[in-house]
């Protein structure tokens, strides 16, 4: 073996043991924060996106850099795994049934947000309207990562099912994350030409159009498959992924379509022809989730220079403050149209507060990409994280047996 071919080897090990080295503080860092701050009653993932912060390259420079190099990757790896799971959950009678508001909660109170980013980073922080608008989609989205297991948990114990109240902030919540990842999309190319181009809004309904078509398209020939082919719920998992992939990988080849909605077209296609297999493959990609999500907040974290969070930081508080109040307005509009009782709608309200997936999946994409105001939007969509994730997920907790109805305590005094 030669000299060249002992340095390569050698060259290769010492790579791998650094990359291994900074998973096993990542993990071991994340893990500890995540316990600490579940016994406070904080969102484990505050602690994700703090071990991130403390290993990253601004303060102890722990994690290896060929991590950092892939952290895109694994970001969307993670977007991929969420737009599954929303998929696999997300039921449309269920918003059928909650009539104009439920339809109102999926897309209103985020364009809310998105208006008031405008107006208060073009007036206040003298931003393009460009720049301020792709601030919007990305602040504008609520967290499933808090939202959805106290949903399913307010379920599990029949709270709030008299109106439906979880099942309707679940399915709006998630339908309100694909809105704004759009939205976002159509930011990214406004940036790319710096300038507004009326053919985007044209074509953009059709990239829409096509990915639903074509993830419905799939979801429904995957389940004939599976009924007909029997094969471990684990390569089903994997081959669901590998399409994703391929998904996301042709969305611009040979013609323009939305690769995210196809992704989570394709699960709800499942869940409607084949909802036995769905339940399985929901609880096979939540765990998943776990290792996902850890990735994913902490790898966020690791790309926040703290130089920047403190030269925007208070002004960062000040605007998500602004927004989530023009957001309040709109989720109030959106539930005069049901018939949830005030205190229904005062939970709704407080659950649309929280984010922290969406934030995490694409507020470095900018700074990534090499856009000049990508260092602050990264920066406020981590203080957005910090800020209102654990604010929203307490209020939440506190408030949900004082507002909502236990249908099952009612059965018994009856």
């Amino acid at each position: 073996m030669t000299s060249t071919t002992f340095f390569v080897v050698g060259f290769f090990f010492k790579l791998e043991g650094l990359m291994l080295l900074s998973l096993s503080y990542m993990l071991l860092l994340g893990l500890l924060l995540a316990y600490v701050f579940k016994l406070i009653k904080i969102p484990a993932l505050i602690g994700f996106v703090l071990t991130g912060i403390i290993l990253g390259p601004f303060v102890l420079n722990l994690i290896d850099a060929s991590i950092l190099d892939i952290s895109s990757e694994l970001r969307t790896v993670a977007l991929v795994v969420i737009l599954l799971r929303a998929g696999l959950m997300l039921r449309i009678n269920e918003l059928k049934e909650n009539g104009l508001g439920a339809l109102l909660l999926t897309f209103l109170p985020a364009t809310f947000e998105i208006m008031a980013t405008l107006v208060f980073a073009t007036q206040f922080l003298n931003w393009s309207w460009i720049d301020a608008f792709m601030l919007g989609t990305i602040l504008a989205a609520v967290s499933p990562a808090v939202i959805v297991p106290r949903m399913i948990d307010l379920i599990d114990n029949h709270i709030g099912q008299e109106h439906k109240v979880p099942q309707m902030v679940m399915a709006g919540a998630s339908a309100d994350d694909i809105f704004v990842i759009l939205l976002f999309s159509l930011s990214i190319s406004f940036k790319q030409t710096d300038h507004f181009e009326p053919q985007s809004l044209i074509i953009f309904p059709f990239q829409i159009f096509i990915g639903i078509g074509l993830g419905l398209v799939i979801g429904f020939l995957l389940t004939k498959f599976f009924k007909q082919y029997h094969m471990r719920d684990t390569v089903k998992v994997l081959i669901i992924l590998a399409i994703s992939f391929l998904l996301l990988g042709f969305e611009k080849q040979f013609i323009e379509y939305s690769g995210l909605l196809a992704i989570l077209s394709l699960g709800i296609m499942i869940l409607k022809d084949y909802e036995i297999l769905a339940k399985r493959l929901l609880k096979k990609y939540e765990k998943i989730w776990v290792f996902a999500e850890m990735l994913l907040f902490i790898l966020i974290g690791a790309l926040l220079d703290l130089s920047t969070l403190k030269s925007v930081g208070l002004t960062a508080v000040l605007l998500i403050v602004f927004v989530l109040v023009i957001r309040s307005i709109g989720v109030v509009v959106s539930t005069s149209t049901t018939k949830l009782s005030l205190k229904e709608k005062t939970f709704v309200l407080i659950s649309y507060m929280p984010k922290a997936t969406v934030q995490a999946s694409i507020g470095a994409i900018p700074l990534q990409m090499g856009f000049d105001k990508g260092p602050e939007i990264l920066t406020v969509a981590v203080v957005s994280i910090l800020f209102t994730a654990p604010i929203g997920a307490y209020l939440m907790d506190l408030f949900s047996h004082k507002l909502l109805i236990n249908s099952s305590t009612e059965e018994d005094h009856s």
